[in-house]
């Protein structure tokens, strides 16, 4: 395995055990700048992740969510330690360690670690991505009218005045399904379902869903239909329904 990925993998893991610990324990809850939670245990899995990143890539600068940019030269690693940090805090176990690299202003690994489900997905640029259970794969749905959608939280598409092209999505689309964060774009990943949309997002939300969309046959863009994770917004696909999706959501 690439010393990149296999590092990331090991940052992500170490992260989950120290999540774990503070997992469905009373915990004191802070509130950022823009209303966001944030607990000791965010603090302290960034701060072990950085560590293991940077003992083994020392020149590698680092982005993230806690504590902000870390200069580098070149490339640079994107952290989320905890994704679903209101999961987190209310003892539901959907919430992840988000890792991913970024060179020369692309994504080309990305590790996702889901320590309370005991799950983790990873991929590299052009090797394809993989769980425990072996290599992922997107569906083969042509159509949304067949196909199952996933969608984050309701309220930003009212704030974004996106509502009307959301309605449209679910009335062109077979079957719908709430599951925020990390967790709903793994169900494209994995050829559960077709597309997700999700708004309101930083980088460091969805790095690493990106190569691990692409890799195993699908598409991430923003509403725009433009290939980047710094587009506030996540449109992830098996890549058939994708345009169809991005011409709803302009309806």
């Amino acid at each position: 395995m690439d010393k990149r990925l296999e590092t990331a993998i090991q940052a992500a893991r170490a992260a989950g055990e120290v999540a774990l610990k503070y997992f469905r324990t009373a915990l004191t809850v802070e509130y950022k700048g823009d209303a966001s939670p944030v607990t000791r245990a965010d603090r302290e899995c960034e701060q072990l992740i950085v560590e293991i990143l940077r003992t083994a890539f020392p020149d590698y600068g680092v982005l993230g969510e806690e504590f902000g940019e870390r200069e580098g030269a070149g490339a640079r690693w994107i952290v989320d330690p905890i994704d679903g940090t209101k999961n987190f805090i209310r003892g539901i176990p959907y919430f992840a360690t988000l890792i991913a690299l970024e060179e020369e202003g692309e994504v080309t690994t990305g590790v996702i670690h889901a320590p309370a489900m005991d799950d983790l997905l990873y991929a590299q640029r052009g090797g394809g991505a993989f769980d425990k259970r072996g290599r992922l794969q997107v569906s083969d749905i042509e159509s949304l009218r067949q196909g199952t959608v996933v969608f984050g939280g309701l309220d930003a598409f009212h704030v974004r005045h996106l509502w009307p092209g959301f309605e449209a999505l679910v009335r062109g689309s077979d079957r719908q399904r709430g599951f925020g964060d990390y967790f709903g774009h793994t169900f494209i990943a994995r050829g559960q379902a077709e597309a997700m949309v999700e708004l309101d997002l930083k980088p460091y939300d969805v790095a690493p869903l990106k190569i691990i969309i692409e890799e195993a046959g699908g598409r991430f863009t923003d509403l725009k239909g433009v290939a980047t994770i710094y587009g506030d917004e996540a449109v992830t696909s098996n890549g058939r329904v994708h345009d169809e999706v991005l011409e709803l959501m302009r309806s």
